[in-house]
């Protein structure tokens, strides 16, 4: 099937608004909620599964449970809980819970210290969940020029962690992951980092780079969760409604721009932590890995598709219809005003001292460093740099990442909180993450504790980039 067919069965396939028979594709949280968030042991069988994104595309992958994304897995903060992990691939594999506090050990990435799970072999990991938010779980293995494996396959999933805060009044809820399919090999891949304005540039070299780049990984198809744009039950609401919305980037591949016509996404949470200051934006931004928490207020009745801002990548599946009570219309999209992803608005003035103890990473690209793949090194090293990045126990550290490449790189720190101190050339404090995206050339710092003991990865969530060198090792001293 040629791609402008898919498009036709998918894309084109939103102006049916509705279509009998298709799964939906948010997880709706279930009423009984805290019945379900009272268990204390899960269960993730890996094994090959189907995805349907449309009638006639039907994706044969890798996922949990038989499906893709992964059942939502709910725990209570605090709570100790077992997850079983039975592996029938021929392959070893891993499950990391992403944003969680836990120990190496159990943490999913074998640089730490996880043991893997064997092929046709299980393995049961005993962890106690915290923080309480939105979190995933996938799949930590590396893939290399294996575009079956790793992150470019089906399994990713939702964990959330259930505390005693509450987000708010609102009437539905949807859990949805955006998603590209069928990776391929490319010099000439889309690069959606333009569509933020261009900000401060201060690890810009004078003297470019010239040499020729090497091949990267695209995807022309996309979903959110398992179905792509029309062929899914759309998302149904009345005027009035208070929607909670719970994205995750699980894409292995890019930073992703959404957008909802006619409506703001007021954002209360990133990667799960609260922010200091909510405020609403017309346009999201989430590298992979990252997630967003955030209410729509339905108040512009229609029929609407939610997507990509780029013509390809919405057209290529990334949406998906709101659909407004006694509305019978074909679905609109209308491109977003211009606007500019800034984490800073979301935060406050810092009121804290910068730390004393300081660390810095500083990223490179070599075109072509290994063979026709481009390669990545920090501070001038190859991994794993495991006596360069030594803390101290229970030691407030300020990190500064000097983006040295012409990417906006998402970059994930396992089993610790980071608190944004400047980014865009902006002091700010109050935006907790895991995951922060540094922009093409830029520079940015978070601060966080060492309080967890044990071996810490450090990687770009893009998952080549992290394969071929673009990841570090932090350890106790």
């Amino acid at each position: 099937m040629q791609r402008r067919d898919f498009l036709k069965i998918a894309g084109l396939a939103a102006a049916a608004s509705r279509l009998p028979g298709q799964e939906p594709q948010s997880f709706l949280t279930p009423t009984a909620g805290t019945q379900e968030a009272a268990k204390t042991e899960f269960t993730l069988r890996i094994a090959p599964v189907t995805v349907e994104l449309a009638p006639n595309r039907i994706i044969s992958t890798i996922g949990y449970n038989g499906i893709s994304p992964g059942p939502l897995l709910r725990m209570k903060e605090g709570v100790p809980i077992t997850l079983n992990v039975i592996n029938d691939t021929d392959t070893p594999e891993t499950v990391h819970c992403h944003g969680l506090l836990i120990p190496s050990d159990v943490d999913g990435s074998e640089e730490e210290g996880s043991p893997a799970v064997p092929p046709h072999g299980s393995r049961s990991f005993k962890f106690t969940p915290t923080p309480a938010g939105t979190r995933w779980y996938h799949t930590h293995t590396m893939a290399m020029d294996d575009l079956h494996r790793g992150s470019y396959t089906g399994m990713f999933g939702f964990l959330v962690i259930e505390g005693a805060n509450n987000p708010g009044r609102y009437d539905q809820e949807h859990y949805l992951a955006l998603r590209d399919w069928e990776p391929y090999f490319t010099s000439t891949s889309m690069d959606n980092d333009d569509l933020d304005a261009t900000g401060p540039q201060p690890e810009r070299p004078a003297v470019m780079d010239t040499r020729q780049p090497g091949i990267e990984v695209a995807a022309d198809i996309f979903s959110i969760n398992d179905k792509a744009l029309g062929a899914g039950e759309p998302i149904r609401v009345k005027p009035g409604d208070r929607v909670l919305f719970h994205f995750l980037n699980a894409s292995a591949i890019e930073n992703r721009h959404l957008a909802l016509p006619g409506h703001k996404f007021n954002v209360i949470a990133l990667d799960g932590n609260p922010v200091a200051t909510p405020a609403a934006v017309d346009v999201l931004m989430l590298g992979p890995g990252e997630r967003v928490d955030a209410i729509v207020e339905m108040n512009h009745p229609g029929v609407w598709i939610m997507g990509a801002p780029e013509d390809m990548v919405r057209e290529g599946g990334l949406g998906i219809v709101i659909e407004y009570a006694n509305q019978h219309v074909t679905p609109q999209w209308t491109a977003p005003p211009k606007s500019n992803w800034d984490y800073t608005i979301f935060g406050k003035p810092p009121s804290q001292p910068a730390p004393t103890e300081k660390l810095d990473m500083l990223f490179e690209k070599i075109p072509r460093g290994a063979g026709k793949y481009n390669s990545f090194n920090v501070n001038g090293k190859p991994y794993p740099h495991d006596k360069e990045f030594l803390l101290k126990q229970g030691t407030r550290y300020r990190l500064t990442f000097h983006n040295r490449t012409d990417d906006a790189h998402p970059l994930h720190v396992h089993r610790h909180q980071l608190e944004i101190a400047e980014i865009y050339g902006k002091a700010t404090s109050g935006v907790i993450k895991d995951t922060v995206v540094v922009p093409t050339y830029g520079r940015a710092s978070v601060d966080f504790t060492a309080d967890q003991p044990g071996d810490t990865l450090f990687h770009c969530h893009i998952q080549m980039h992290m394969d071929y060198g673009f990841k570090a090792l932090l350890r106790y001293a």
